[in-house]
């Protein structure tokens, strides 16, 4: 395969690096304007071609185009490479509406062509171990996912602290809670700085009574990247900036065993052992490339395609309606999600 990347910013030289690495890819061609940009992945990967010409890869002799530019430019890029009967391979957010994301996909079905949208930490191994336990019931019933990803910057210039961190664990939640059916959304946040919200929480609600929970923070002294998710068996911790144990499972839990008046409730807590589970510690950027590829060469959807992509821009639209309206509900169209 002929592989086009587009735009070498903070994530271009990661893509470029595993996409070379992939046996099936025959030809890495690395696209920016910025010279600089170019004279970097040529130092660091001496095998990779460059080109200025943005062109020349969307109409080009290409198998796949990889699209690592601001979001605003994700549709016009995007749907002039599918035009032209390229496979894309688009980062998070997908695309700035879900109108966008909606002609995208339209377009791919038509043409018999696949998207893959970046939704990195679904290939990681310590999510991959979660959705293993969560599938086997290990927890038993969810009843509440509690995210928190919040550090000292990075401002964006195009969007808001929303739209730049909250896609990694939308993504993560919709993957894990995948059989819970989204009800309703409200968010809260605050603009200090430069009229974009660099801090926000989101409640999102569901109709089994799950609830789940995101901090986002642009703003904090600390670098915080911590999943919790709670099971009336078991619970467990999911903490990114663990070099070892990065998911840990407790035995813990809560027994309410109602009497005849809510004033005679007996609550029983239980605490029981701890364990951590091992996890495949491939590269998660290695194993969205090898999806990829393997979606193409078996003619079928990626795990994280567009349908997904669409799923959570849908969502990030929902928590800016909210937003800008101080923390309004906002009813989830459970025809629409997925």
């Amino acid at each position: 395969m002929k592989v086009g990347v587009i735009g070498l910013g903070y994530w271009g030289p990661n893509l470029v690096r595993n996409f070379l690495a992939q046996k099936d890819v025959k030809r890495v061609v690395a696209c920016d304007i910025r010279e600089s940009r170019l004279k970097s992945i040529k130092d660091k990967f001496p095998s990779a071609e460059l080109t200025t010409d943005c062109n020349s890869i969307v109409k080009g002799d290409f198998d796949i185009v990889v699209i690592s530019t601001p979001v605003d430019t994700h549709h016009s890029i995007a749907k002039e490479a599918l035009n032209s009967g390229k496979h894309i391979w688009v980062e998070k957010p997908f695309t700035f509406s879900s109108n966008e994301a909606e002609e995208l996909i339209e377009i791919a079905d038509r043409k018999n062509l696949r998207i893959f949208v970046d939704h990195t930490f679904i290939y990681n191994g310590a999510v991959q171990k979660i959705k293993e336990l969560v599938d086997k019931d290990e927890l038993g019933n969810i009843l509440y996912f509690d995210s928190e990803r919040i550090n000292l910057g990075l401002f964006q210039r195009d969007v808001n602290v929303v739209w730049d961190l909250a896609p990694h664990d939308l993504s993560i939640m919709t993957h894990l809670l995948a059989k819970h059916k989204m009800k309703a959304l409200v968010a809260n946040g605050i603009a200090n700085f430069n009229g974009k919200e660099n801090l926000a929480h989101i409640c999102i609600y569901f109709e089994d009574n799950c609830f789940a929970h995101f901090h986002v923070n642009w703003v904090s002294p600390v670098k915080i990247r911590r999943i919790i998710v709670g099971g009336d068996k078991k619970m467990l911790v999911y903490d990114d900036m663990e070099n070892f144990e990065k998911i840990k499972v407790y035995n813990s839990g809560v027994e309410f065993n109602s009497a005849e008046s809510i004033h005679e409730a007996l609550v029983q807590y239980r605490i029981g052992d701890m364990f951590s589970p091992k996890v495949n510690q491939t590269e998660a950027l290695a194993l969205g490339a090898q999806e990829f590829i393997l979606a193409i060469n078996e003619n079928r959807a990626p795990l994280t395609s567009g349908k997904e992509g669409l799923e959570v821009v849908r969502l990030l639209e929902a928590t800016d309606i909210s937003l800008s309206n101080m923390g309004k509900i906002v009813e989830l169209d459970k025809a629409v999600l997925i």
